[in-house]
Protein backbone atom coordinates (compact mmCIF):
# COMPACT_ATOMS: atom_id res chain seq x y z
CA UNK A 1 0.00 0.00 0.00
CA UNK A 2 2.16 2.75 -1.31
CA UNK A 3 1.65 6.29 0.19
CA UNK A 4 -0.23 4.26 3.16
CA UNK A 5 0.63 5.90 6.60
CA UNK A 6 2.48 3.35 9.14
CA UNK A 7 -0.45 3.34 11.85
CA UNK A 8 -4.23 4.60 10.87
CA UNK A 9 -6.89 3.82 13.61
CA UNK A 10 -10.77 4.35 12.53
CA UNK A 11 -13.23 5.00 15.07
CA UNK A 12 -11.71 3.04 17.41
CA UNK A 13 -13.82 1.82 20.35
CA UNK A 14 -12.75 -0.23 23.24
CA UNK A 15 -15.75 -1.05 26.04
CA UNK A 16 -14.72 -3.48 29.52
CA UNK A 17 -17.42 -4.93 30.86
CA UNK A 18 -20.78 -5.32 29.96
CA UNK A 19 -24.19 -4.32 30.86
CA UNK A 20 -24.62 -1.57 33.56
CA UNK A 21 -21.19 -1.98 34.51
CA UNK A 22 -19.68 -1.75 30.84
CA UNK A 23 -16.52 1.01 30.66
CA UNK A 24 -16.32 2.70 27.45
CA UNK A 25 -12.41 3.47 27.69
CA UNK A 26 -12.21 4.78 23.98
CA UNK A 27 -15.80 6.05 22.56
CA UNK A 28 -14.36 6.51 18.61
CA UNK A 29 -10.30 7.27 17.90
CA UNK A 30 -9.28 8.84 14.74
CA UNK A 31 -5.41 8.88 14.34
CA UNK A 32 -2.50 9.03 11.81
CA UNK A 33 0.77 8.10 12.36
CA UNK A 34 3.46 8.36 9.83
CA UNK A 35 6.51 6.26 10.01
CA UNK A 36 9.41 8.41 11.66
CA UNK A 37 7.15 10.47 13.72
CA UNK A 38 7.04 11.05 16.96
CA UNK A 39 3.97 11.69 19.21
CA UNK A 40 3.13 12.62 22.46
CA UNK A 41 -0.12 11.41 23.93
CA UNK A 42 -1.25 13.33 27.18
CA UNK A 43 -4.47 13.49 29.13
CA UNK A 44 -5.94 13.17 32.70
CA UNK A 45 -6.38 9.85 34.43
CA UNK A 46 -9.19 8.00 32.93
CA UNK A 47 -8.72 9.86 29.53
CA UNK A 48 -8.11 6.91 27.43
CA UNK A 49 -4.46 7.32 27.23
CA UNK A 50 -3.65 4.07 28.32
CA UNK A 51 -6.05 2.40 26.37
CA UNK A 52 -4.94 3.62 23.12
CA UNK A 53 -1.31 3.09 23.73
CA UNK A 54 -2.21 -0.62 24.72
CA UNK A 55 -4.10 -0.87 21.31
CA UNK A 56 -1.22 0.90 18.99
CA UNK A 57 1.11 -1.89 21.01
CA UNK A 58 -1.42 -4.65 20.42
CA UNK A 59 -1.32 -5.63 23.89
CA UNK A 60 -5.54 -5.21 23.34
CA UNK A 61 -7.86 -5.18 20.46
CA UNK A 62 -10.49 -2.78 19.77
CA UNK A 63 -14.22 -3.64 20.73
CA UNK A 64 -15.24 -2.27 17.08
CA UNK A 65 -13.16 -0.22 14.22
CA UNK A 66 -9.87 -0.42 12.27
CA UNK A 67 -6.35 -0.29 13.43
CA UNK A 68 -3.96 -0.95 10.36
CA UNK A 69 -0.34 -1.44 10.58
CA UNK A 70 1.25 -0.92 7.13
CA UNK A 71 -1.80 -1.65 5.73
CA UNK A 72 -2.64 -4.85 7.70
CA UNK A 73 -5.57 -4.64 9.31
CA UNK A 74 -4.02 -5.82 13.30
CA UNK A 75 -7.96 -6.18 14.73
CA UNK A 76 -8.81 -9.20 12.64
CA UNK A 77 -4.87 -11.23 12.95
CA UNK A 78 -5.13 -13.81 15.73
CA UNK A 79 -3.56 -13.26 19.53
CA UNK A 80 -0.13 -15.56 17.85
CA UNK A 81 0.02 -13.26 14.95
CA UNK A 82 -0.13 -10.42 17.33
CA UNK A 83 2.57 -11.72 18.71
CA UNK A 84 4.14 -12.01 15.82
CA UNK A 85 3.59 -8.20 14.60
CA UNK A 86 4.61 -6.85 17.87
CA UNK A 87 8.44 -9.36 18.08
CA UNK A 88 8.71 -7.85 14.61
CA UNK A 89 7.55 -4.81 14.40
CA UNK A 90 7.15 -2.76 18.29
CA UNK A 91 9.55 -2.06 20.92
CA UNK A 92 8.22 -1.29 24.43
CA UNK A 93 9.72 1.33 27.19
CA UNK A 94 7.71 1.25 30.90
CA UNK A 95 8.04 3.39 33.46
CA UNK A 96 9.05 0.73 35.78
CA UNK A 97 12.13 -0.24 33.82
CA UNK A 98 10.92 -4.08 33.88
CA UNK A 99 14.34 -5.49 34.34
CA UNK A 100 15.53 -8.82 35.83
CA UNK A 101 17.11 -8.11 38.68
CA UNK A 102 19.77 -10.63 38.87
CA UNK A 103 20.56 -10.69 35.35
CA UNK A 104 23.36 -8.18 33.75
CA UNK A 105 22.68 -5.57 31.41
CA UNK A 106 23.94 -7.86 28.53
CA UNK A 107 21.63 -10.24 29.54
CA UNK A 108 18.21 -8.23 29.81
CA UNK A 109 18.98 -6.56 26.39
CA UNK A 110 19.41 -10.21 25.06
CA UNK A 111 16.12 -11.07 26.29
CA UNK A 112 13.77 -10.74 23.28
CA UNK A 113 16.32 -11.86 20.40
CA UNK A 114 16.43 -15.15 22.53
CA UNK A 115 12.68 -15.24 22.58
CA UNK A 116 13.33 -14.94 18.55
CA UNK A 117 15.41 -18.02 18.68
CA UNK A 118 18.88 -15.43 17.59
CA UNK A 119 22.04 -17.46 18.20
CA UNK A 120 24.32 -16.54 21.27
CA UNK A 121 26.50 -14.76 19.07
CA UNK A 122 23.74 -13.10 16.64
CA UNK A 123 22.34 -12.13 20.53
CA UNK A 124 26.25 -11.19 22.45
CA UNK A 125 26.68 -8.30 19.32
CA UNK A 126 23.55 -6.60 18.89
CA UNK A 127 22.88 -6.24 22.70
CA UNK A 128 26.46 -4.99 22.45
CA UNK A 129 25.18 -2.36 19.63
CA UNK A 130 22.38 -1.52 21.27
CA UNK A 131 24.36 -0.49 24.56
CA UNK A 132 26.91 1.47 22.95
CA UNK A 133 24.45 3.20 21.03
CA UNK A 134 22.50 4.50 24.30
CA UNK A 135 25.96 5.16 26.02
CA UNK A 136 26.39 2.10 28.00
CA UNK A 137 29.49 0.73 26.67
CA UNK A 138 31.35 -0.94 29.42
CA UNK A 139 28.62 -1.20 31.57
CA UNK A 140 27.42 -4.62 29.91
CA UNK A 141 28.73 -6.60 32.91
CA UNK A 142 26.64 -4.54 35.38
CA UNK A 143 22.94 -5.56 37.24
CA UNK A 144 20.27 -3.15 37.40
CA UNK A 145 21.42 -2.91 41.71
CA UNK A 146 24.99 -1.52 40.34
CA UNK A 147 23.06 0.94 37.77
CA UNK A 148 21.18 4.19 38.57
CA UNK A 149 17.70 4.99 37.78
CA UNK A 150 18.96 6.84 34.48
CA UNK A 151 21.04 4.10 33.62
CA UNK A 152 18.52 1.51 33.93
CA UNK A 153 16.17 3.31 32.03
CA UNK A 154 19.01 3.30 29.24
CA UNK A 155 19.03 -0.32 29.50
CA UNK A 156 15.34 -0.53 29.04
CA UNK A 157 15.32 1.43 26.04
CA UNK A 158 18.18 -0.50 24.64
CA UNK A 159 16.68 -4.00 25.51
CA UNK A 160 13.59 -2.31 23.08
CA UNK A 161 15.64 -1.35 20.50
CA UNK A 162 18.06 -4.68 20.10
CA UNK A 163 15.36 -5.84 17.71
CA UNK A 164 15.83 -2.89 15.62
CA UNK A 165 11.73 -2.09 15.71
CA UNK A 166 9.60 -0.08 13.27
CA UNK A 167 7.88 1.72 16.44
CA UNK A 168 8.87 2.32 19.91
CA UNK A 169 6.14 2.37 22.37
CA UNK A 170 7.03 4.52 25.79
CA UNK A 171 4.71 5.03 28.56
CA UNK A 172 5.49 7.62 31.43
CA UNK A 173 9.54 6.51 30.39
CA UNK A 174 10.36 9.44 32.50
CA UNK A 175 8.14 8.85 35.46
CA UNK A 176 10.80 7.33 37.83
CA UNK A 177 13.25 10.05 37.47
CA UNK A 178 14.94 13.24 38.21
CA UNK A 179 14.91 16.21 35.90
CA UNK A 180 18.07 15.76 34.45
CA UNK A 181 18.14 12.19 33.84
CA UNK A 182 14.34 12.82 32.28
CA UNK A 183 16.05 15.23 29.93
CA UNK A 184 18.64 12.43 29.00
CA UNK A 185 16.04 9.92 28.29
CA UNK A 186 14.23 12.26 26.19
CA UNK A 187 16.86 13.51 24.35
CA UNK A 188 17.81 9.61 23.84
CA UNK A 189 14.40 8.80 22.29
CA UNK A 190 14.61 12.14 20.23
CA UNK A 191 18.11 10.76 18.87
CA UNK A 192 16.40 7.04 17.63
CA UNK A 193 13.65 9.34 15.92
CA UNK A 194 15.86 11.49 14.12
CA UNK A 195 19.31 9.76 13.33
CA UNK A 196 17.69 6.09 13.63
CA UNK A 197 13.94 6.24 11.85
CA UNK A 198 12.14 4.94 14.64
CA UNK A 199 8.64 6.09 15.19
CA UNK A 200 8.25 7.21 18.62
CA UNK A 201 4.54 6.66 20.58
CA UNK A 202 4.89 8.17 24.12
CA UNK A 203 2.58 8.65 26.80
CA UNK A 204 3.18 11.22 29.13
CA UNK A 205 1.49 13.69 31.63
CA UNK A 206 4.41 15.93 31.60
CA UNK A 207 5.17 19.21 29.40
CA UNK A 208 8.56 19.33 29.81
CA UNK A 209 8.60 15.60 28.22
CA UNK A 210 5.92 16.04 25.69
CA UNK A 211 7.51 19.44 24.00
CA UNK A 212 10.31 16.88 22.79
CA UNK A 213 7.77 15.62 20.22
CA UNK A 214 6.77 16.54 16.52
CA UNK A 215 2.93 15.91 17.90
CA UNK A 216 1.16 16.38 20.78
CA UNK A 217 -2.33 13.95 21.02
CA UNK A 218 -4.74 14.98 23.58
CA UNK A 219 -7.34 12.66 25.05
CA UNK A 220 -10.04 13.89 26.78
CA UNK A 221 -12.89 11.14 27.96
CA UNK A 222 -12.11 8.58 25.49
CA UNK A 223 -11.62 10.86 22.68
CA UNK A 224 -8.62 12.66 20.68
CA UNK A 225 -10.19 16.16 21.70
CA UNK A 226 -6.64 17.54 20.18
CA UNK A 227 -3.73 16.63 17.67
CA UNK A 228 -1.46 19.38 17.43
CA UNK A 229 1.94 19.71 15.66
CA UNK A 230 4.93 21.08 17.55
CA UNK A 231 7.21 22.76 14.97
CA UNK A 232 9.77 23.46 17.78
CA UNK A 233 10.81 20.46 19.60
CA UNK A 234 12.93 20.90 22.19
CA UNK A 235 15.23 17.77 20.96
CA UNK A 236 16.03 20.35 18.16
CA UNK A 237 16.83 23.27 19.99
CA UNK A 238 18.96 20.51 22.67
CA UNK A 239 20.84 19.82 19.25
CA UNK A 240 21.43 23.18 18.23
CA UNK A 241 22.44 24.08 21.48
Amino acid sequence: MSGAPLIALKNVTKVYGQGATALQALKGIDLTIEAGDFVAIMGPSGSGKSTLMNTLGCLDTPTSGEYLFKGVHVETLTRDQRARLRRLYLGFVFQGFNLLARTTAQENVELPLLYRGESAKVRHAAAAKALQSVGLEGWEHHTPAELSGGQQQRVAIARAIVSEPAVLLADEPTGNLDTHRSQEIMELLWGLNVDHGITVLMVTHEPDMAAYAKRIVRCVDGLVASDTPNPHPAGLKAEVA
